[in-house]
């Protein structure tokens, strides 16, 4: 059976639309608010939430990212608590959720544990985002078993074998970093964005969702026309961070999607 990812991507592409792929920090500003402010996601038009789980040295994340993995553990966050987040969303949403994290914490739970515990949860894929492809064998061999979704980075220093490797392992989407460095808005769009997708496209047929900067409507909406799918993350950690409201979050989800699509 296809994913809950695998599905969207396949009707947003029928469609002839991007996806508008929504990260936020599971448990920030508390655990409790998190699956409201998914939910104010979802209603401006987000089709995936990536669910970052807070972690103590974020080495790809900026500061807007890193200050609030900070504030979600000090609120008591844990992996068992963002996939407890994840069921409480699952009563009322079907939105596609991937769960974002480092290889440390899913070490310590046990991959096997953690492929069965999140499935059981509702997640549907898996980004671990500092483990090298050239080991993940182990890793997609335990998602795949519970039937989730692992979804691999593409950068623009990887190399053309890097890029098939990603592809090998990859389901669900690719996530290409626009730029290298850390996560964070910014004013443009990078020059490397067109040659990476390109780089990607001759290696895969998976749907190529591209991030890293992207925080404004304009900027979606000139992603949208190169790539399957828009990944927007500090943008909207810097909301919750000014403790805005859900419908300041909806409306400003739905401005993007209303960019990328063009109106």
């Amino acid at each position: 059976m296809p994913t809950r990812i695998q599905t969207r991507f396949h009707a947003l592409q029928e469609q002839k639309r991007a996806a508008l792929v929504a990260y936020v920090t599971a448990g920030d500003p508390s655990p409790e608010r998190t699956p409201a402010i998914v939910a104010a996601l979802e209603r401006g038009g987000a089709d995936v939430i990536e669910l970052g789980v807070p972690f103590s040295d974020p080495i790809a994340d900026g500061p807007v990212i890193q200050a609030a993995s900070e504030r979600a553990l000090k609120a008591g966050t844990t992996l068992v608590k963002v996939l407890e987040i994840a069921r409480e969303i699952r009563k009322t949403s079907e939105i596609p959720l991937v769960l974002f994290t480092y290889l440390n914490p899913a070490m310590r739970y046990g991959l096997e544990k953690l492929a069965s515990d999140a499935k059981a949860a509702g997640i549907d894929g898996c980004l671990l985002t500092d483990l090298s492809v050239e080991e993940a064998e182990p890793y997609v061999k335990a998602m795949r078993a519970a039937d989730l979704d692992t979804v691999f980075l593409g950068a623009p220093t990887s190399t053309a074998e890097r890029l098939k490797l990603v592809a090998r392992y990859s389901t669900g989407f690719v996530y290409l970093v626009s730029r290298t460095g850390v996560t964070g808005e910014r004013t443009s769009l990078s020059d490397a964005a067109a040659p990476l997708l390109s780089a990607m496209r001759a290696a895969t047929k998976l749907p190529l969702a591209l991030g890293f900067g992207i925080s404004t409507p304009e900027q979606a909406s000139a992603v949208a026309k190169m790539a399957d799918g828009v990944v927007v993350g500090s943008a909207f950690v810097r909301m919750i961070e000014k403790n805005a409201s859900d419908a300041e979050i909806e409306a400003f989800t739905r401005s993007l999607r209303q960019g990328m699509d063009g109106k």
